[in-house]
């Protein structure tokens, strides 16, 4: 009789990986898959191969929450270099413009990270994801091959110079989901007429996954050679932590398991007891069931209508 080897339980979470540079986000995902013996593993943003630092990666049933966090806030360090640009708006491309002197004052670079400070239009990087006519523009972009491209409005919260030695610049910026720091760079060169490119980027947050949490990938295959792979792992409820909780149990779990739409009790309602208006109504709710692990996440229809539209079963 032939020995029958169990299957490992699947696990379902979130890993926060600092990306190694030279590695694509799929490299990281890839690893990921290998290490744990997992197919269902997935990622939050990606970022570029030469960059480093936060990349949420997700596991099992955790891979259904990117609808969630692919926009939402990122913070970054890197360095970007004054004196020409490049195609790929980085230091992994080639020039674009000839070589000139040149040195910044803080004051001036001061200035003009306040001006890019707020909404904005971004136009994305030729060399980039964005799909032009159903092709990848960095694949245009390779084949010499027009990249037209379409501005985007993105969100800079806040721009921060950090030190400045000659043409280098050590830069800090928190942006919304879909902004290209490699085009901030890019833009601002422009704007002081001597060209900038990205030399060095690290994201150090997507949303609540900061740097001081991220684990390399040789220290998780440790946590798994250990069998202490759950150390490295934030848990499904720890997931949107922002968004309001609801505990069910009975006939309730059952009907949201099912997927079924549901009215707040009046107890719950936002504002009850205040004036009318005050407490904003949540568009997200985390359903806990009876052994308080997350089951669903509703989403809200009108006034105390909620619907489950994604349903861990």
């Amino acid at each position: 009789m032939t020995a029958i080897t169990p299957t490992k339980p699947e696990i379902s979470g979130v890993l926060i990986i600092d990306k190694p540079a030279a590695h694509t986000s799929h490299d990281v995902v890839a690893r990921v898959r290998k290490i744990l013996h997992q197919r269902s593993v997935g990622h939050f943003g990606t970022l570029d191969p030469f960059a480093t630092g936060v990349l949420p990666v997700s596991i099992g049933k955790a891979t259904r929450f990117a609808q969630f966090y692919l926009k939402s806030r990122k913070a970054y360090e890197g360095t970007m270099r004054f004196g020409f640009s490049t195609d790929t708006y980085d230091l992994t491309g080639e020039a674009t413009s000839d070589a000139v002197p040149a040195a910044p004052e803080a004051s001036v670079l001061e200035e003009h990270f306040r001006a890019f400070t707020g909404r904005l239009l971004q136009m994305p990087p030729p060399y980039s994801a964005k799909r032009v006519g159903g092709v990848r523009a960095y694949q245009l972009a390779r084949q010499h091959k027009p990249v037209n491209l379409t501005a985007v409005e993105v969100e800079i919260y806040a721009m921060e110079l950090l030190s400045l030695d000659g043409d280098q610049v050590r830069f800090a910026v928190e942006c919304s989901g879909g902004t290209y720091v490699r085009s901030l760079a890019h833009d601002l060169g422009q704007k002081l007429g001597c060209g900038a490119h990205l030399t060095s980027l690290r994201r150090t947050a997507v949303a609540e996954f900061r740097e001081n949490l991220a684990v390399t990938l040789e220290r998780l295959q440790e946590a798994v050679d250990q069998e202490n792979v759950e150390s490295c792992i934030v848990r499904m409820e720890s997931l949107l932590p922002d968004c309001p909780e609801l505990l069910v149990r009975g006939r309730e779990e059952t009907s949201v398991r099912h997927g079924h739409t549901f009215e707040l009790a009046q107890a719950l309602r936002p504002g009850r007891g205040g004036a009318p208006g005050v407490a904003p109504v949540p568009s997200l709710l985390k359903i806990l069931g009876s052994e308080r692990r997350l089951i669903a996440v509703a989403r809200h229809v009108s006034g105390a209508i909620y619907h489950p539209n994604l349903v861990l079963v």
